[in-house]
């Protein structure tokens, strides 16, 4: 009730319409690749064998989640670069941010829930397929999402409790997040500060070293096995390990410090929003030979169709 804010004005990703031009069809080519890639993976997955495999099981949630995510903030981005008027209203502005942390927070417990799987197929190969049975992997899946839920609850909750009493209402920032939305409350924003730096902020940074101890293990083990074994494992978690440093490095970057904005900030975000989803399609499937011969037998059946 006490909130004078009925809209907010995003200052966008650049205000020089030259380099916005130039943003706009660079974006939009990221995007279509986006959808277009993860799509692909998702019915290459649902289409084939590999469905019955947990770790493609998983990266067609994670193909899913990649869309949605980058959908939040990436259509507003590319419309916002061509047009003066970036304003986008209360509710929008906090779904927004609902959103963004939702579907970012599930891809950091799904990113785990890979690990987890991968650790398990190297280290217990022969418990394997009792350890990841299709109801294991089904609840891993809801967790992430429940996880998801709850922490971009919290995020929501602590945004709505403050006052935005105006003039000032334009957000430093290409999307709604909740950093540039502290520094335009006309309150103390010290406690819901550090509340945003232990939900966020650390949640990312210990997920991230529980990955590495994962990764870890799993390197380690892989000296008792046979070479031509040792070498498909190191591609696989070479892939995982990539997604990981690209997209934890930004969120801990952002999130684990103090409420200031930095100019690189929003050059940052762009990783995990965008390039992130982007990229995970190429870094899954250039190395995975089951993903290529998967590809190339639903394209055959495509083209006899």
């Amino acid at each position: 009730n006490t909130n004078k804010v009925t809209e907010f004005i995003l200052h966008g990703l650049t205000q020089d319409k030259t380099v916005a031009k130039v943003c706009f069809l660079l974006f939009l080519l990221f995007y279509i690749t986006i959808i277009f890639g993860n799509l692909l993976i998702i019915m290459t997955i649902r289409t084939s064998d590999l469905m019955n495999s947990p770790m493609y099981f998983f990266l067609s949630y994670l193909s899913f989640v990649d869309i949605t995510y980058s959908t939040i903030s990436a259509p507003k981005l590319i419309h916002d670069l061509l047009v003066e008027d970036r304003t986008i209203s209360f509710v929008g502005c906090m779904a927004q941010l609902f959103g963004t942390h939702f579907f970012g927070c599930t891809e950091v417990f799904l990113l785990m829930v890979m690990a987890y799987d991968r650790c398990v197929a190297i280290c217990k190969p022969l418990h394997y397929t009792s350890i990841m049975s299709p109801r294991v992997c089904g609840c891993l899946v809801a967790v992430s999402g429940v996880g998801g839920f709850v922490h971009s609850l919290v995020q929501i909750l602590l945004v709505l409790q403050l006052p935005f009493c105006g003039p000032n209402n334009g957000v430093d920032h290409y999307f709604c997040d909740i950093h540039p939305l502290l520094a335009l409350a006309c309150a103390d924003t010290y406690t819901i500060s550090v509340s945003v730096a232990i939900s966020s902020g650390l949640i990312s940074l210990c997920c991230f070293v529980v990955l590495a101890v994962s990764y870890t293990a799993i390197l380690v083990s892989l000296r008792t096995h046979s070479p031509e074994g040792r070498l498909k494992a190191l591609y696989t978690c070479s892939s995982h390990i990539t997604v990981v440093m690209l997209f934890f490095g930004p969120c801990i970057f952002i999130y684990l410090r103090p409420p200031t904005t930095f100019p690189a900030d929003k050059v940052v975000s762009v990783f995990y929003t965008i390039i992130t989803p982007m990229l995970n399609p190429f870094i899954y499937t250039l190395r995975n030979q089951d993903m290529k011969n998967s590809m190339k037998k639903l394209w055959s059946r495509t083209v006899k169709r």
